[in-house]
């Protein structure tokens, strides 16, 4: 006979079975922010793993995401790299009110393959050095408007106009630096948290605006049990570890 524990435990496990199993397993279509590609995709293999829910995951710039979701696209939620653009598809009737929520916080840094090009106070933008700086696209890209108003606050905006390589997202950007095409360049930290070498200086946060991510249920995901449980797995305790991995910070 099971003791109250053991019944409990019994109990549970049945409970998850029947959350987790193959009958009722659904699909979300997720659009997320470049920025947050590699912990998006730790996050949906382990959320599956979890509850037998897929999730499809789309990236690119937040402005593009945003372009594709107010011109129909059948994304259920959205995970930007700002406040701006969920706050805009609530406005406009794109997005449930009151579903909306920081999962991320970021951090900018200033990254290069050669080990002493970039010093520990970002000094290079000023010294000089080098011919190209990579930035995601400021229009579209949260961390490329970041990534300006860090140039403008070290006062060297105007003398590296030039210079500058826009990507159209931060993956873009990262690529520019990655293949030679900029010698150095703004990406989000959490693409080379765990790249060995090079150099890299982590932007202090006062140089620009907060680059506070957030996510929201969009009306076409209203319905969706998996697009909501993905939602409610971001704010998870296991979740938030696997953010904080990768550079962000999470509440």
């Amino acid at each position: 006979m099971l003791n109250p524990r053991s019944r409990l435990v019994a109990v549970l496990l049945w409970a998850l079975s029947l959350t987790a199993g193959p009958a009722v397993a659904g699909e979300a279509r997720i659009a997320v922010a470049a920025n947050f590609t590699e912990p998006a995709q730790v996050l949906a293999a382990r959320f599956r793993t979890r509850t037998g829910h897929r999730v499809t995951l789309s990236f690119g710039s937040s402005g593009q995401l945003y372009g594709q979701i107010a011109n129909g696209a059948p994304f259920d939620a959205f995970l930007s790299a700002d406040a701006e653009r969920p706050l805009r598809t609530e406005a406009e009737g794109l997005a449930m009110v009151g579903a909306r929520f920081t999962y991320a916080t970021g951090r900018l840094v200033l990254f290069s393959r050669t080990p002493g090009l970039v010093d520990a106070k970002g000094a290079v933008l000023a010294k000089g050095g080098f011919e190209k700086l990579a930035i995601a696209d400021p229009r579209t890209a949260p961390y490329g408007r970041a990534a300006i108003e860090t140039l403008a606050s070290l006062k060297v905006d105007g003398r590296l106009r030039t210079r500058l390589v826009t990507g159209a997202s931060i993956t873009q950007a990262y690529q520019y630096v990655q293949t030679g095409a900029a010698e150095l360049g703004f990406v989000a930290l959490s693409q080379v948290v765990n790249t060995p070498g090079g150099s890299r200086w982590i932007v202090p946060a006062a140089r620009h605006a907060p680059i506070d991510q957030q996510a929201v249920l969009l009306k076409t995901g209203a319905d969706n049990t998996a697009a909501k449980a993905f939602l409610i797995f971001l704010k998870s305790r296991e979740a938030k570890a696997i953010i904080r991995r990768y550079g962000y910070e999470a509440g």
